[in-house]
């Protein structure tokens, strides 16, 4: 029998629901796995945008993890928004503590263009979660931030996953949305060589979310059991056909279909 693969997410609420720890909980419960939080910040957004940002204090976040850990426990842990550097600076900690499988979305800009991170927790991220990473999951500008590399073409996701492996990540997922061309090409790095994952590009507004949920669905692969190739394979298809199947809500940039395993294949 499949491990049912414990989650804990530590990251902030989308009131949307496309993203966040709302499209965490989605993701894992549609993969089959248990999905447990600690919420980092109370977002006011929806398609259209973020129009406010709300901290939780730092000792309720810990709190929050804690309390999951000492009861429920977790499988693997999976980091979205974290919003400052004391808040980096704790979640280290609480991956020292849980030793379980990390996956870091390096959450930095929402998909409306609000800042996600201050600018001094870049460089916290870099040096306190890059290392702990077993699997690091940047879009090309994020990964611009953390290497100081231009990431323009799929040449330079290479070199920009090169460069965070080297600063202790794991496997690096580098996400190649933001690249221009027909087909979006993911390259999954690690020491033992490279995977690509490659689709047409879906001309669709209906993008929010698509990071975290690619998140979340390698965190409760890994969470499984499933190795590491595997458990990004699943998530890959997971989110292209949530893409495809999204259900055209809101005005701007739409969620994604979530459930669509529990519906089954048209």
């Amino acid at each position: 029998m499949q491990n049912l693969g414990r989650v804990l997410i530590i990251a902030g609420s989308d009131s949307g629901g496309g993203a966040g720890i709302q499209a965490d909980i989605k993701t894992v419960t549609a993969l089959g796995g248990y999905a447990a939080t600690a919420i980092t910040a109370v977002t006011v957004q929806n398609t259209l945008g973020v129009t406010g940002v709300h901290p939780i204090p730092l000792d309720v976040v810990g709190a929050q993890a804690r309390a999951v850990l000492s009861d429920i426990g977790a499988d693997a842990i999976k980091t979205g928004m974290l919003g400052d550097a004391a808040i980096v600076e704790l979640v280290a900690r609480l991956l020292d503590e849980a030793a379980v499988p990390v996956v870091i979305d390096p959450v930095m800009v929402a998909k409306g263009g609000a800042s996600l991170l201050a600018a001094d927790a870049v460089a916290a991220v870099r040096d306190l979660l890059i290392p702990r990473a077993t699997l690091l999951t940047p879009n090309a500008p994020e990964a611009e931030a953390l290497t100081g590399l231009a990431v323009a073409t799929t040449d330079d996701l290479r070199r920009a996953g090169e460069a965070l492996l080297r600063a202790g990540a794991k496997a690096v997922l580098m996400k190649g949305g933001h690249v221009p061309g027909e087909r979006v090409v993911d390259i999954l790095m690690t020491a033992q060589g490279d995977t690509a994952f490659e689709g047409e590009r879906i001309e669709s507004r209906h993008t929010h979310g698509t990071g975290c949920t690619l998140a979340s669905a390698c965190a409760v692969g890994l969470a499984q059991g499933l190795p590491l190739v595997a458990a990004v394979a699943r998530a890959w298809d997971y989110v292209h056909e949530a893409m495809l199947r999204a259900p055209g809500l809101g005005a701007g940039h739409g969620p994604l279909d979530h459930a669509w395993p529990l519906r089954g294949r048209a």
